[in-house]
């Protein structure tokens, strides 16, 4: 049995194309107890997310978390779960559909466009199987974070290179690894906060609130959190505020050990505990709301606010589908084809080849 998948039958003549793969992390089938038990194995199974020896680790979550932590977590998505499914994967298979509208519109019509997920499903293997079978020869992966870490975009990149050990025929690739400076991306930002204060007022504080990681990670060298103070200060500059007006945050933090800091629900506490009345809470870590935006932020952290003497608490939606992030990322996404063709190209001189080889086998015979 061969190491590598079976290639597609050949069909010369057919056009090379060029794909853009958008990645998103990943979301449970169903909130249900089984859907997250088999979801949290495969995410926290990977050692980008958890650098604990192996043999420890599996004893610990196979034998504590995979039994305590799925119906706790299940219970969470119900809270946030849409008709159509979960938050992440709807914002994320529309912000695909919407950027390949916007590339045609920009002339480049024939590139293909689909969304994968790391963990769950469509998996990114299963994507790019299917690029194979339509044709393309050369994909751009885009990892939808923002900001760079070895536990997100990294850990996209592994499996991107996983498949590729199992591919006898892989295409060209290239990767975004990061966007957390980008123009197009702050714009965005920016303009949904004013949105957002032109509604509804503006709060005492806005805090800026991005995904935590373990404080281990940035002393051996992983650039998440220098990238996320940088939006912050850029997302701040474009606001134009003071460095009294917000504050940036980290939140979803797990297990004992000591993450980036300052802790994002232990901040809000703080700040309603020392008589800030109304705070907005953006998340530019994320480019589509999910369990951590809606339910850890815009629930969780608004009743630890209130609870704790705030009297108003008010969380500003990432850009989701917003006009201007699919600008920002049509922008993004052409500045990195730059010299691969955009439209699809048939080999004619290859195609009339096989035809008359294939009308000489018939000869023969």
């Amino acid at each position: 049995m061969s190491r590598y998948a079976a290639e597609p039958a050949p069909h010369h003549g057919t056009p090379r194309r060029t794909a853009v793969l958008l990645v998103n992390l990943g979301t449970p089938e169903a909130p249900t107890a089984v859907a997250l038990r088999r979801y949290l194995k495969q995410f926290l199974w990977d050692p980008r997310i958890v650098e604990i020896p192996r043999p420890v680790w599996w004893l610990i979550l196979n034998g504590i978390i995979l039994n305590l932590r799925p119906a706790k977590s299940a219970a969470k998505y119900a809270k946030i779960w849409l008709q159509d499914g979960s938050p992440l994967k709807v914002h994320t298979e529309r912000q695909a559909k919407l950027l390949k509208g916007w590339l045609g519109q920009a002339g480049a019509a024939e590139i293909v466009v689909a969304s994968a997920m790391r963990y769950g499903q469509p998996s990114i293997g299963s994507v790019l199987d299917r690029f194979k079978g339509e044709g393309v020869e050369r994909v751009l992966v885009v990892p939808l974070y923002p900001q760079y870490a070895a536990s997100s975009t990294a850990s996209v990149m592994d499996d991107v290179a996983d498949w590729l050990k199992r591919s006898r025929n892989p295409p060209e690739l290239r990767f975004v690894k990061h966007f957390h400076d980008h123009p197009g991306y702050i714009r965005a930002l920016a303009a949904s906060v004013r949105e957002h204060w032109a509604a509804h007022g503006r709060a005492d504080k806005l805090v800026i609130s991005f995904h935590g990681i373990p404080r281990r990670s940035l002393d051996l060298g992983d650039p998440y959190y220098c990238e996320c103070q940088k939006t912050g200060r850029l997302l701040a500059e474009a606001l134009e505020l003071t460095g009294k007006d917000y504050l940036v945050s980290f939140q979803s933090r797990f297990g004992k050990a000591e993450w980036l800091q300052p802790y994002t629900q232990a901040s809000l506490e703080k700040l309603a505990r020392e008589g800030t009345a109304r705070v907005d809470v953006v998340c530019p870590g994320f480019v589509a709301d999910c369990l951590e935006t809606l339910e850890e932020i815009a629930l969780e952290c608004k009743a630890a606010f209130l609870s704790s003497g705030g009297k108003e608490f008010r969380y500003i939606p990432c850009v989701n589908e917003r006009p201007d992030w699919i600008e920002a990322l049509r922008e993004l996404v052409t500045t990195h084809l730059s010299g691969w063709p955009v439209a699809a190209q048939t080999d004619t001189a290859a195609a009339a080849r096989a035809k008359a080889l294939g009308a000489e086998d018939k000869n023969s015979a």
